[in-house]
């Protein structure tokens, strides 16, 4: 929200040195976030004249058309002699007023104004543009002043208010009354302690039976409908230079007389109006739900499909409007067609105003489906005051009758639904108790009547809170208002007691060491978004049963393009990687440690009858356990995925490409970390690659997977060839119990080493021979490692020879070459009668 400082005085007498950035440090203090402070026309330096066009002459023989122009600027330029300039803009003609800027000045930028030769012609100075003061980004031609705006020769600086100071504020979806000046005006004069001039109070005339006919079909989402006439109206009428300015300055552009009345009210009371042409109105007015196959063709040119949730304001022809988003082009104000000598103009003459309340929910739907976000929009799904409609109705009504010469029709149509105000009953100390601090009864009841409620009562208060603050619903609110107003800065910095010796859970500890092995292993962490889309699992050829495409959907998604819940954590790791790619990193690995949410374990219908947990005191365990059997179940993961090179070319050497086997590494590490020793075996498993693709057990529980990726899910996702990736459920890892990882203990005594060939099937895996070496050795081997695959003519077709490294040890005492070569052999025959294995020569 803009608000410019000048617009905001006309409701808080500020004090006369007050600056903008000084009433943004109390809005601050006040809990509005105040980003910039704008200072319009700081470097402006005039003159800056109001002039009237004499002539116009037109020089030919240019690329584009140039005008040679004379402009009276009355005794501004010392002479009271025309002004010779150039100017290359087609939208004035003679007689019109214009801007002028004499030689001497400076536009924003800083832009110095000098007279010199152009075009064969010496300009004394410039007709000036929107963008060239600084108002706004218009720059199609020079600013063209209304009828009977200012005197030749008047500073225009003053005329147009070109120099102000504008504060940016960033308001909060809680505190949309702030999204007009009437809401930021009562801020102000709370923060200052100063009374508001609410421009809401106005008279308003009852309703009565001679308005506009109007029908509200949903009264839960339309809940209230004002609508007034004005006939009369001079279509050749234009809004004033201060109403423009004060719209510019907000940050919206004028449009027309009608149009801008309505944008003005809407800025300064917040709440939002429409104006219909009434003579392109069929019948009576009906609120209602789209029906199925409608259209409407909105004010931006588009004819959209609507949807049954979408809610309508219609006429006997149809629908001619999107209720609080935008209106419909069949009933638009009509541009008026201006007749050059007598300067009346044929257009509307007739309005209707609509000033209406809808629900939030209905309105946000419809403008994030149409992609519509518009100002009412934005207002409406923030909440707007219901009972500000006839007020700004009468304001509206008021100001095309001042403007453009209409008369307000007696018919007043008021439709609404009975509204009971709520109220809360909090104690007069539970402020204190929530802030640490006394603020006392009084101090508390001022605030609250500050903001807006009404309170009565003692030790107990009962509070109504204001129409205008639907966000107030709960003790904790209330004292939140109380604590704000007072001050954040005056709430004690005090830190809470922790119970000793809890510490880390082992879950805790565990992610941690996990997080610490693959850092070190040479792999860097990347946090990204728990969402997912459809797209990422087709890129990723998953089938439409696959239980990963089972997505959890958000009710309110930050993303179209991402509107469920995670299942892998894969999707996002690579897209960091893909992008840190572009950036210049060719040799990544990256690692993410995070929940995944699975469908199998939610209950819908649980979740919502599940109750509403508690903030004053702990849950109980009947109501926690209630809330988890309701949730979705959000196993635990970790993913790691590799790209480029995995050891570098350098004078020690060349380098290594990463491959498949190094991601399998990287859950070897994940695996020590957590205390369980993995088994791999070859699996067909997609994203990944069909023949290089690993699945990973603990035991006989299947706990991930490992390889390099699809060639056709590499190509989809834009990933560097060979891109391999590895994921693991950790909580999986560790499904038998809890681990206690410790460390090895240390023999002082010699190790020896027994190195064997074994010839077996291309079928047999690795891991089936290695298990059985292991079984057979017995106690004394202390590690096995498979240092060499070999397949050749020698060996036969269809064998491969595979060579381990044993090593065996003891605790207590140096092994014997009888002891080690018995131990070897056991191994070897294991091997030979689990799997087939023959020794090697």
């Amino acid at each position: 929200m803009r608000v410019p400082l000048s617009w905001l005085r006309e409701y808080v007498d500020l004090p006369s040195g007050e600056t903008g950035r000084d009433v943004a440090a109390k809005l601050v203090r006040a809990g509005l976030e105040v980003e910039t402070v704008e200072q319009l026309g700081a470097d402006l330096k005039g003159p800056l004249v109001v002039g009237q066009v004499l002539a116009i002459e037109e020089l030919e023989g240019f690329k584009k058309p140039i005008r040679y122009c004379q402009v009276d600027v009355g005794q501004a330029n010392g002479s009271g002699e025309p002004q010779n300039i150039v100017c290359g803009a087609r939208n004035f003609k003679v007689g019109d007023k214009v801007v002028v800027v004499l030689p001497g000045a400076v536009l924003p930028g800083p832009f110095p104004i000098a007279a010199r030769k152009t075009y064969g012609k010496v300009s004394e100075g410039m007709i000036c543009s929107a963008r060239e003061l600084g108002m706004g980004d218009d720059h199609d031609g020079i600013i063209v002043l209304p009828r009977g705006a200012g005197e030749v020769g008047q500073d225009a600086i003053e005329l147009l208010e070109l120099v102000d100071e504008v504060l940016d504020i960033a308001i909060t979806p809680d505190r949309g009354y702030c999204l007009s000046m009437r809401g930021v005006a009562r801020e102000t004069a709370t923060a200052y302690g100063l009374p508001l001039r609410d421009p809401a109070l106005i008279d308003v005339p009852a309703p009565n039976g001679f308005g506009p006919v109007v029908q509200v079909q949903d009264s839960l989402a339309c809940d209230r409908y004002v609508a007034r006439m004005v006939t009369g109206l001079e279509p050749s009428a234009t809004s004033p230079i201060w109403l423009q300015r004060r719209i510019q300055k907000a940050g919206m552009r004028p449009v027309s007389l009608a149009v801008d009345v309505t944008n003005y009210v809407m800025l300064e009371l917040g709440q939002p109006l429409h104006a219909f042409d009434r003579a392109r109105i069929d019948g009576q007015i009906t609120v209602r739900r789209a029906q199925p196959g409608e259209k409407l063709r909105t004010l931006d040119d588009v004819e959209r499909t609507l949807d049954p949730e979408d809610l309508l304001i219609c006429d006997e022809s149809g629908p001619i409007g999107l209720a609080g988003v935008m209106g419909g082009a069949g009933t638009e104000i009509a541009d008026p067609v201006i007749d050059p000598e007598s300067g009346l103009g044929q257009g509307t003459t007739e309005v209707i105003i609509e000033a209406a309340h809808f629900h939030p929910v209905p309105i946000a739907r419809t403008a994030r489906r149409h992609k519509l976000p518009s100002e009412a929009a934005k207002r409406f799904e923030r909440a707007v005051d219901p009972e500000a409609a006839p007020a700004a109705a009468q304001r509206a009504v008021d100001l095309l009758a001042l403007l453009a010469g209409g008369t307000a029709e007696a018919g007043v149509t008021d439709v609404h639904s009975p509204r009971q105000p709520w109220a809360i009953t909090i104690p007069a100390d539970h402020p204190d108790k929530v802030a640490g601090m006394e603020y006392g009864r009084e101090s508390v009841v001022r605030r609250l009547q500050e903001v807006g409620c009404s309170v009565t009562g003692t030790d107990y208060l009962t509070v109504t809170p204001p129409t205008w603050r639907p966000d107030l619903t709960d003790p904790n609110d209330l004292a939140e208002e109380v604590i704000r107003l007072e001050g954040y800065d005056r709430l004690p910095s005090t830190l809470p007691t922790p119970p000793a010796g809890t510490g880390l859970t082992e879950s805790q500890r565990r992610v941690r060491r996990v997080g610490r092995g693959l850092a070190g292993a040479g792999y860097v962490e990347a946090q990204n978004y728990p969402f997912l889309g459809e797209s990422a699992l087709d890129d990723f050829g998953l089938e439409p049963d696959d239980p990963r495409r089972d997505l959890i959907l958000l009710a309110n998604p930050l993303s179209d393009e991402e509107p469920g819940l995670r299942t892998t954590l894969l999707p996002g790791l690579l897209t960091a990687l893909r992008r840190n790619v572009g950036r210049g990193s060719s040799d990544l690995g990256l690692f993410e440690i995070g929940l995944v949410f699975r469908k199998d374990g939610a209950n819908a219908e649980a979740f919502l009858k599940s109750p509403r947990l508690p903030v004053d005191r702990r849950p109980s365990d009947e109501e926690v356990a209630q809330l988890n059997a309701a949730l979705p179940r959000q196993p635990r993961r970790v993913a790691t995925v590799l790209a480029g090179a995995r050891e570098r070319d350098g004078w020690w050497g060349k380098g290594r490409q990463a491959s498949w086997a190094d991601v399998i590494e990287s859950a070897r590490v994940v695996a020590e970390a957590a205390g369980v020793e993995l088994t791999v075996r070859q699996d067909q498993h997609l994203p990944w690659h069909p023949g290089r693709c690993a699945a990973l057990y603990a035991g006989e529980r299947l706990v991930g997977h490992a390889g390099e990726l699809h060639p056709r899910v590499v190509k989809a996702m834009h990933l560097p060839e060979r891109t391999c990736a590895m994921e693991l459920d950790l909580d999986e890892l560790v499904a038998d119990g809890t681990r206690h990882v410790e460390g090895r203990h240390v023999s002082t005594f010699p190790v020896a080493t027994q190195d064997v060939a074994l010839i077996v099937e291309d079928a047999v895996p690795a891991a089936e021979v290695e298990a059985a070496l292991r079984a057979g050795a017995g106690p004394l081997l202390e590690a096995i490692r498979l240092f060499d695959v070999y397949q050749g003519e020698q060996l036969g077709a269809g064998r491969k020879s595979l060579a381990y490294s044993l090593r065996f040890r003891a605790p207590d005492r140096t092994l014997t070459v009888e002891e080690t070569t018995a131990a070897r052999d056991a191994a070897v025959s294991a091997a030979r009668e689990r799997v087939g294995a023959e020794m090697r020569a």
